[in-house]
């Protein structure tokens, strides 16, 4: 580090150069690498605003003390967003969130105090074992106790332990995985409720954690998955980051005014006497790329978008078929998961790695984002064609 203050260009320069030439093999994870924020960027840089201090602290639905946010474009994003998750505009509550893991925190504080406005006993929160990691870190956060639910080979959570695992004298608070994080799997939301209505617990809420499949689904033939109206569910959390394509991570929360009233708003008088959110200070431009981004694709873009996913996945398992590897796909995921080739695959292409002994042990997947196209899946088999015929990338051993 030098002492006259200077950044080393150099050294940033080499650094973007590692990143832009990463992201063309990034296909284990699921972060969509095609962001066109670049024009967002520039009109960021020359309109001012990136030397201005802005934050969206407090209720975005009521009026700021804070003059410096963008309260506004946020209520707009969500807007566009309510109905496509089936809240109708007069019920629907929402703010941009800084990932799927801050929508699943609220999802499920938002949901003791929901369920304690019904009854004083503390819940048991249900959730599948191969539902998103971050749920435990929150139950222990939150102090829930927290019942894991075995899942099938799928990986949807398996509805006759859900039955046997149920205490009808507590309050439910029950996560929904719509896109589990390895496998792609879906939870039977007409199963669960069946249970439900079939045990009749003291209160019930229930959250979707929808954070990569809530992207796409809405913009599909399957958006009743992720419908309020259809589902009856009380919150849903989404990623911005995966589906959508934003360069950091962002989400969107979703709940109804209803939920919204159950909850201590923390009246603080310098903020409008209103703090519904776990988060204080939240991103200002967050929303304002949410916004931007909805007016540059439309509905019509991400169905597009959507529709490609889903066929470049399926492209991928016919693929893995046509060479006879073994490998997975669940209905209306862009997740193909495989038996785990070798360590120079898995660290090229940046593959996540997973266990099941159930499919013959070690495994690893591809989440198809829209930055992986036909021509970048056919390298890919040639790799695991490489690599099965016990040969290494040629580029990796020079």
């Amino acid at each position: 580090m030098t002492n006259n203050h200077s950044v080393d260009i150099n050294r940033l320069n080499a650094f973007a150069e590692k990143m832009v030439h990463e992201k063309k093999t990034a296909v284990g994870f699921p972060c969509n690498q095609n962001i066109k924020l670049a024009d967002f960027y520039h009109w960021y840089a020359v309109s001012g605003l990136a030397d201005v201090a802005m934050n969206n602290v407090g209720d975005p639905r009521k009026p700021s003390l804070f003059a410096l946010n963008t309260h506004e474009f946020e209520n707009e994003v969500i807007d566009f967003f309510s109905p496509l998750y089936g809240f109708s505009p007069s019920e629907a509550w929402g703010m941009v969130t800084n990932g799927g893991t801050d929508g699943n925190n609220h999802g499920i504080y938002f949901g003791v105090h929901g369920l304690s406005a019904r009854s004083q006993i503390k819940p048991i929160l249900y959730v599948s074992e191969e539902a998103h990691y971050s749920i435990m870190r929150l139950c222990d956060l939150q102090g829930l106790e927290m019942r894991q639910i075995p899942a099938n080979i799928r990986g949807e959570m398996e509805v006759q332990a859900f039955e046997q695992a149920l205490d009808p004298s507590r309050p439910a608070l029950i996560v929904i995985a719509v896109g589990t994080t390895f496998k792609g799997g879906i939870d039977n939301q007409d199963a669960i409720d069946e249970v439900l209505a079939r045990k009749r617990p003291v209160a019930v809420y229930r959250h979707v954690d929808a954070a990569l499949f809530g992207g796409y689904l809405p913009f599909t033939e399957h958006a009743d998955l992720v419908s309020h109206f259809v589902r009856k569910y009380d919150s849903i959390a989404v990623s911005g980051h995966k589906f959508f394509g934003f360069d950091e991570p962002l989400g969107l929360f979703l709940t109804t005014n209803e939920v919204l009233a159950m909850q201590n708003p923390f009246r603080v008088s310098y903020l409008n006497a209103s703090v519904p959110t776990i988060t204080c200070s939240r991103s200002a431009l967050a929303p304002l790329k949410f916004w931007w981004q909805i007016h540059k694709t439309g509905v019509e873009g991400y169905r597009r978008q959507a529709e490609l996913i889903l066929k470049n996945a399926l492209y991928l398992k016919e693929q893995l078929d046509e060479i006879a590897y073994p490998a997975w796909k669940n209905d209306i995921s862009n997740t193909v998961y495989f038996q785990r080739p070798g360590d120079w695959v898995m660290k090229k292409w940046s593959l996540a790695p997973y266990e099941d002994e159930r499919l013959g042990g070690k495994l690893a997947h591809d989440i198809v984002m829209r930055h992986e196209g036909m021509h970048m899946i056919d390298h890919f088999i040639d790799d695991l064609l490489l690599d099965r015929s016990g040969e290494s990338d040629p580029e990796l051993c020079s």
